[in-house]
């Protein structure tokens, strides 16, 4: 294995080396005075009310693209909360984007919500499932006012699956996984391309031309302008930025142009409009009288790619894989309701955690009958206590290819290893089957880097599909353990087939034509009737009813393009 880290390390390695004035009606607000002190002048509040909760979710921003972790990219805004709050060095979320946004939603695992497979893509009849409470709507049942602005990605067939009908009071943003920063047209494919920004259940027709960033941020101040403090308020802001296309504004790029990677360099560019935006919200706190009483949760919600910018190093991986530098988040808490500030926190967090922690806090009621995965961590965060999350199952994955040289017998009659799968117990993490792109990438120095050579880093024929780390001490994966303690590979596959006796079925249906927005008004929204049945075909089911087919040479072709397919879209997405 130190043979293979070696190899892979090494040719990337030897390559790298006054305020304006506040009207919230205008798009771009951009402070010019000093960092604020966040030290609150007083407030009316007291404890005992429920505080107004702030969450902040970034888009494939990169384990090693925050200020405090080292970076070339400057965020002082970010790190000054970090700072004055709790960072978070022991926290964990998905490695790609639903996953995420559907376990902070849901307080669950994919596997107890169908969406273990890939992301829910615009054209198919799929969504977060109906049946599960939210996170919001468990916040309304508190007496909070509950608004999300920014990027939904959890599906929109139906009007029954859109924001304003799973708990948020409005809603103003984008439905798909990626549109134009600048006009908000979204493609799925060439010719499939619509515009994608609504306002509650409508297209919002006319916004485009106002960068997303600075368009959400005018937003979430507006909400804090006109919202009575009395009341507690819940704000989801699912920043777009910073997954591509990489725009930003031109004002935001020369800060950076010593930098020779021209996809860093705009990625970095993008980055720092979030630190402006998110120093920009904190002000707005404190003007209208909701900081003394606020929580505000900032996270990422998958690692960085860094075929577009981005970077997780040291960590291994990127976004998209099962390794540290995909599911490894950035994330800090900052309140001055916290009892431990100034902190650096060690405790296992996972992003299902947020659910039951964020309900907690509203004084909102939690119980086992709710099926959570998730746990309340925020006497961890606030007063340095122990962790009650000793366990995360990264995932369980039987859609996804199966890697060519695994089997039951490698995984002692406990577990097919072809399956990809991940968990981590205590210090230790098992990985099966093909856990993605798995090397150690320096940040990004060179201009017009040779996408080819990237290729050179991928090592598709090693005959492996099971790997064991003691996490806590070597985070950076570099030492496999399996052979030197089966006794440990044994209980975690232990584990493995456990939570795979209590998954449910995948939901990954087959695309519907009807999506297109060439049918719709040219924009994408649903298209499908709240009474319709929903049939949840997924791929693992057709698939098994082609196996019992006789093969032939239409099905042999049909079967190898689904693969590469599936090849793009992984690498893609």
């Amino acid at each position: 294995m130190a043979v293979y880290a070696l190899t892979g390390f090494s040719v990337v390695s030897l390559l790298s080396f006054g305020y304006l004035s506040w009207d919230w009606m205008k798009p771009n607000q951009v402070e010019n005075e000093p960092i604020l002190d966040l030290k609150d002048n007083g407030s009316p509040f007291t404890r005992r009310q429920p505080p107004h909760i702030i969450f902040i979710l970034t888009d494939d921003q990169g384990f090693h693209d925050i200020g405090y972790h080292g970076s070339d990219i400057r965020t002082p805004a970010l790190d000054k909360l970090a700072a004055e709050g709790v960072k978070l060095e022991n926290y964990y979320i998905q490695p790609i984007c639903t996953p995420s946004r559907s376990q902070l939603i849901t307080g669950r695992y994919q596997i107890h919500t169908g969406l273990q497979h890939s992301i829910i893509r615009p054209r198919q009849p799929n969504c977060l499932p109906l049946d599960q409470v939210t996170l919001p709507q468990k916040l309304q049942e508190a007496g909070y006012a509950t608004h999300m602005v920014g990027k939904w990605h959890l599906g929109f067939y139906k009007k029954e699956c859109l924001p304003t009908r799973r708990g948020f009071d409005t809603y103003f943003g984008s439905l798909t996984g990626s549109v134009d920063y600048y006009t908000y047209d979204s493609c799925d494919g060439p010719g499939l391309c619509g515009y994608d920004l609504h306002e509650g259940e409508t297209v919002a027709w006319g916004r485009g031309g106002k960068y997303s960033t600075h368009l959400y941020t005018q937003r979430v101040r507006k909400i804090l302008a006109t919202h009575d403090p009395r009341q507690p308020v819940f704000i989801f802001l699912s920043f777009q930025a910073v997954h591509t296309p990489l725009q930003s504004p031109k004002e935001y790029i020369y800060q950076y142009r010593d930098m020779g990677n021209v996809a860093r360099r705009k990625y970095a560019a993008m980055v720092s409009v979030v630190d402006e935006a998110v120093r920009n919200i904190t002000y707005a706190l404190r003007k209208y009288g909701y900081y003394q009483n606020s929580v505000i949760v900032f996270s990422t919600d998958n690692g960085g790619q860094p075929f577009a910018g981005g970077s997780n190093w040291p960590l291994r991986g990127r976004k998209g894989t099962y390794w540290e530098g995909g599911i490894r988040g950035v994330g800090f808490v900052h309140s001055p309701l916290l009892r431990r500030r100034r902190k650096v926190s060690r405790a296992l967090v996972h992003i299902t955690d947020w659910y039951p922690t964020l309900v907690g806090l509203a004084g909102g009621n939690v119980s086992a009958g709710d099926g959570l995965d998730g746990y309340d961590v925020w006497p961890a965060i606030s007063e340095g206590k122990e962790s009650p999350r000793r366990e995360i199952l990264h995932n369980i994955d039987p859609l996804y290819n199966h890697a060519k040289h695994g089997s039951w017998q490698d995984g002692f009659r406990l577990w097919n290893t072809a399956v990809q799968a991940s968990i981590r117990s205590g210090d230790w993490k098992l990985l099966t089957g093909d856990p993605g792109y798995g090397d150690w990438i320096p940040p990004q120095t060179l201009a017009d880097f040779p996408g080819s050579w990237w290729n050179l880093e991928r090592r598709t024929d090693i005959r492996k599909s099971l790997w064991l780390f003691n996490i806590t001490g070597d985070p950076y994966e570099r030492y496999d353990l399996s052979s030197q303690r089966p006794d440990v590979v044994k209980e975690l596959l232990a584990r493995l087939a456990y939570y795979n006796r209590t998954a449910i079925p995948v939901r990954y249906p087959a695309e519907d034509p009807r999506a297109n927005p060439e049918l719709n008004g040219g924009a994408w929204g649903p298209w499908a009737g709240d009474d319709e049945e929903d049939s949840w075909d997924s791929v693992y089911q057709k698939k098994s009813k082609l196996k019992k087919k006789k093969k032939c040479k239409i099905c042999k072709l049909t079967s190898f393009f689904r693969k590469l397919n599936t090849g793009i879209m992984s690498n893609k997405i």
